[in-house]
């Protein structure tokens, strides 16, 4: 799965804030995600990440790093 930073997820599971949108902030081994919702941040597996996501929602293409 090809995942850049700066991409917006949707996971299978919602937070317990009620979103299920995440943006990518880290890619590598870890993810680092952000709650689009409260602002929650965290670091999952690769692996675990990549299982959860339901779709990309917005890409980061466009964006200047």
């Amino acid at each position: 799965m090809d995942i850049q930073v700066g991409d917006v997820l949707e996971l299978k599971k919602e937070h317990p804030c009620g979103s299920r949108r995440w943006s990518v902030l880290r890619v590598g081994m870890d993810f680092r995600l952000r709650c689009q919702g409260c602002g929650h941040e965290l670091m999952l597996p690769r692996s675990k990440a990549e299982k959860s996501v339901k779709k990309v929602i917005q890409s980061g293409e466009g964006q200047q790093t």
